[in-house]
């Protein structure tokens, strides 16, 4: 009932205003636009760095959102209310994690087809292995993201903590994501093995980012009562 009502309340106030949609969305196309301008025209080079590029636009742009994530709490005296109010704290992490996610994921979902378009992927014949990748990737990434923003909150100098803070302990998440995105991409996802059989490359990386998010969602979930108190 509580985290619904935090999904509820952040998801319409983007709603009715977009300003955070439309700027991180912009954001995200600039840098595509950048990537490929720095990259050139070799279209076989701008596929190869396809994976990469998308999931440092999606970092890059997703960091706005969390920033924002406790912004209006704060500047209206509402965060404190929320913590006094009974019942489990971990709701308000449960309830900022499904909103910024659903806000990333809705950024992605006009992100890929751009980036199809401008590095020329064909990406409908892997659309459902690269949609699982990407939500798996982004899951962890938003975990992450919503519980150092939280730590971060009332700290005057937050947008530029967060980065330092999030970014270094997304490295193990952003190699596993952009190796299986670029083997999926590539549509080179399967090598022999000594049996004479096959094994799904991107399906090891896969599994290594179940691994990430499973570990600090529990982390983070947790730990968040103690943070926010702080």
């Amino acid at each position: 009932m509580r985290v619904g009502a935090i999904v509820w309340k952040d998801l319409t106030a983007e709603r009715r205003t977009k300003a955070n949609f439309n700027s991180v969305a912009f954001l995200a196309a600039l840098i595509l636009l950048l990537f490929g301008f720095a990259l050139g025209p070799d279209t076989e080079a701008l596929r190869n760095v396809a994976g990469g590029v998308l999931w440092l636009t999606v970092l890059f742009s997703g960091v706005l959102s969390f920033n924002r994530s406790y912004e209006q709490e704060l500047e209206n005296g509402a965060l404190e209310m929320l913590l006094l109010y009974p019942g489990d704290r971990r709701s308000i992490f449960l309830g900022k994690l499904i909103a910024n996610l659903t806000f990333v994921l809705l950024v992605e979902a006009v992100l890929v087809p751009l980036a199809a378009i401008l590095y020329d992927i064909p990406i409908w014949g892997v659309l459902g292995p690269l949609a699982l990748v990407l939500f798996l990737g982004t899951f962890g990434f938003v975990t992450l993201g919503t519980f150092y923003a939280a730590m971060a909150s009332r700290l005057r100098a937050r947008e530029v903590l967060l980065p330092l803070l999030l970014f270094p302990m997304l490295i193990p998440l952003l190699i596993a994501a952009v190796q299986a995105t670029s083997l999926i991409l590539s549509g080179d996802m399967m090598v022999g093995d000594a049996a004479g059989g096959s094994t799904l490359l991107s399906g090891s990386w896969l599994r290594v980012i179940v691994v990430f998010d499973i570990v600090f969602f529990v982390g983070a979930l947790y730990a968040f009562e103690h943070v926010i108190e702080d």
